[in-house]
């Protein structure tokens, strides 16, 4: 695919030449025995980044949010998350299969969860409905083109959350972070736990770190065992992610700058597609279209890879690996689709 522009996703960049020497040169051992130096200081580097006690390097993000659910949320309650939040929508029903809790949608339209909502669910025990064992959050909403989760509307959401544990899906946050100028530890202050991808903006080829306290750490471990996700040697791919958190959040901010310039070319071809340019704030680009199987083939045939995440809903993804020249090749392809 490298002759083409990538906007599928955020998780098709390669290594930088930084990352593959770090990985060549890094010092490993066995992460099952906890022995891994590399893989060591990655999750203590990255518990700190985000103000949280420990942390856990783990295969993946969807790995990372089925071992929150597995350790937070009880059997037999009820996780509340966005409709269109990752964990619901975009784990090919992981959860059902993964835990014993069931998964509660709550409107997320404008990527936002509305704390009266988690009131009214949480009072639901009382009329013979499920009582609540978590509060989910994703921060940044992918779905609703990459928007950030504000400390207020986190303050309110904790509020509303009471004693519940909350948990933030950040695959993204620091972009949020970047967007905001908020530091992810402000971003994600007063969570129970929380968790980031290396292997999207941050460029790693591999890899997300869940964060929380020690206790909650020690028992993700577990279930990271369970669910076959502990690693031997993993230090190799370690490295990528150390040098994705010291090197590649600053620069996010180029992405979004073209996530910008793309938003407003689609705006301006598609006027009625629902997508507000100066709502982009971060590296995703989601609208609607009446046939988003032509549009895919038309970008193709300009060289450009776009994606879908909806019955009638694109989504394009910048990244490190999309350059201005990139960005103007698919800017001009899309200036002249059907």
């Amino acid at each position: 695919m490298s002759s083409f522009v990538d906007l599928r996703s955020d998780t098709v960049t390669r290594p930088t030449p930084a990352m593959r020497k770090a990985m060549a040169e890094a010092e490993v051992g066995d992460d099952g025995y906890g022995e891994d130096p590399t893989v060591n200081e990655l999750e203590a580097t990255f518990a700190e980044r985000v103000g949280m006690e420990a942390a856990l390097f783990v295969p993946s993000g969807t790995m990372a949010n089925q071992v929150a659910l597995r350790v937070l949320a009880p059997a037999g309650t009820a996780v509340l998350a966005g409709r269109r939040a990752h964990l619901i929508a975009y784990e090919n029903g992981a959860g059902a299969r993964n835990s014993q809790a069931q998964l509660t949608p709550l409107d997320d339209e404008d990527g936002r969860l509305d704390p009266a909502a988690v009131v009214r669910a949480r009072a639901g025990s009382a009329h013979h409905l499920p009582s609540v064992g978590l509060l989910a959050v994703e921060n940044t909403h992918m779905a609703s083109g990459g928007r950030v989760v504000l400390p207020e509307a986190m303050a309110a959401l904790l509020a509303a959350a009471g004693d519940l544990p909350l948990y933030v899906d950040g695959a993204r946050i620091f972009n949020a972070e970047i967007s905001t100028g908020i530091p992810v530890a402000r971003l994600v202050s007063g969570a129970t736990a929380m968790m980031a991808c290396l292997s999207k903006g941050l460029g790693a080829p591999v890899g997300s770190v869940l964060a929380g306290s020690g206790e909650f750490i020690d028992r993700a471990r577990v279930e990271r065992h369970r669910l076959g996700g502990s690693m031997r040697q993993a230090g190799v791919v370690a490295a990528a992610g150390l040098v994705g958190l010291r090197t590649m959040v600053e620069r996010l901010a180029d992405d979004h700058a073209r996530a910008r310039r793309l938003a407003e070319a689609v705006a301006e071809r598609w006027p009625g597609c629902g997508l507000v340019p100066d709502a982009v704030a971060t590296n995703c680009v989601v609208f609607e279209h009446p046939d988003t199987d032509g549009l895919l083939e038309h970008l193709r045939s300009g060289g450009v890879l776009g994606g879908t995440i909806a019955l009638g809903v694109m989504r394009l993804m910048t990244h490190h690996d999309v350059d201005d020249a990139g960005l103007e090749r698919a800017i001009a392809t899309l200036s002249n689709a059907p």
